[in-house]
């Protein structure tokens, strides 16, 4: 969840996904649509918000539904959701690190990816561990084919996208094959929500005081206190009446997460920082790719699994 408190205007549009922070607006101008000098139109300012809130509110709706209707209705399904996403964030994150000059072979990834998210729904997280050892492995030798220069680098960015999206989101599959898992879920897609929103919320109305400058200049240490009392007090109210946790527990549970969503927020912002992009891709109107709505919630759902197997054990 892209930037959930981030107010920068540069942000704002995904038509302007990839493009690096410092580029001149000219240099993606195509001479045949008249002269070079002609200005660029100005970025439409969304105001403090620093993005199109109706969009992003209704493009998330239908990404909550998508992923809740096969929750409660037929749960098989929702491991095709979870190899889409898994799918759809490898593609992402191999087309934005190969903009540094890596080259992590695609073909690999996305087949371990695949692998990764099945062997977690039918054989739980260890199953998942051994899923990203072979995948890592498998993808060492596809590699070789190409030759010496570059393999380490190439290599470690592969590493970098198997950990960073199938096997931390691979986590959401255990997490949900419980009886009750669709309400676990639901929990901690809740909290990841109510963080990204009381951090939104408050970082709009009360932001001051920056909270890593040189990562999210417009992230505030007042949105971040939002996050964590908007998700401990709502998760508290939500996992005493689905999962009958105590509220206490689930103040703890979801100040928790909030910390690890930020976190997973952060994480990407500086990995996008790095590589000199705005988002990883424009898929998504009002959000950019799949990865700028996956970056909390990876970080997110292992941080539940976690928490819930020590609050509310599966009996």
């Amino acid at each position: 969840m892209s930037e959930p408190y981030d107010t920068d205007p540069r942000r704002s549009g995904a038509s302007r996904a990839r493009q690096p922070y410092d580029a001149a607006p000219d240099a993606y101008d195509d001479p045949s649509d008249g002269p070079v000098d002609e200005p660029a139109p100005a970025a439409k300012d969304y105001g403090r918000a620093g993005r199109n809130v109706p969009v992003s509110i209704l493009v998330a709706v239908g990404l909550l539904l998508v992923i809740l209707t096969p929750l409660f209705f037929f749960k098989p399904l929702f491991l095709v959701i979870l190899v889409a996403a898994a799918g759809l964030g490898v593609w992402e994150m191999t087309r934005a690190l190969r903009t540094s000059g890596a080259r992590p072979p695609l073909i690999p990834l996305l087949g371990g990816g695949v692998a990764m998210m099945c062997l977690a729904w039918f054989s739980g997280v260890d199953a998942l561990s051994i899923g990203l050892l072979i995948t890592v492995l498998a993808t060492m030798v596809w590699r070789m084919g190409d030759g010496p220069a570059g393999y380490q680098r190439d290599i470690g960015a592969a590493a970098l996208i198997m950990v960073y999206v199938p096997f931390l989101l691979g986590f959401a599959a255990p997490l949900t094959t419980p009886e009750d898992g669709k309400y676990r879920i639901l929990a901690t897609l809740a909290a990841v929500v109510l963080s990204d929103t009381g951090g939104f919320v408050a970082g709009v109305l009360f932001g001051k005081h920056p909270m890593a400058p040189t990562i999210s200049p417009k992230k505030s240490w007042e949105g971040f206190a939002g996050s964590i009392v908007a998700t401990g007090a709502g998760s508290a109210a939500i996992l005493w009446a689905l999962l009958d946790v105590a509220p206490w527990k689930g103040v703890l549970f979801g100040m928790v997460v909030s910390v690890a969503a930020v976190l997973g927020d952060l994480a990407e912002s500086l990995l996008k920082r790095d590589l000199g992009i705005k988002d990883m891709s424009n898929i998504l109107p009002g959000h950019g790719g799949i990865m700028d709505r996956l970056d909390s919630i990876v970080f997110a759902v292992p941080t539940a699994y976690l928490l819930l197997s020590v609050l509310a054990p599966v009996a």
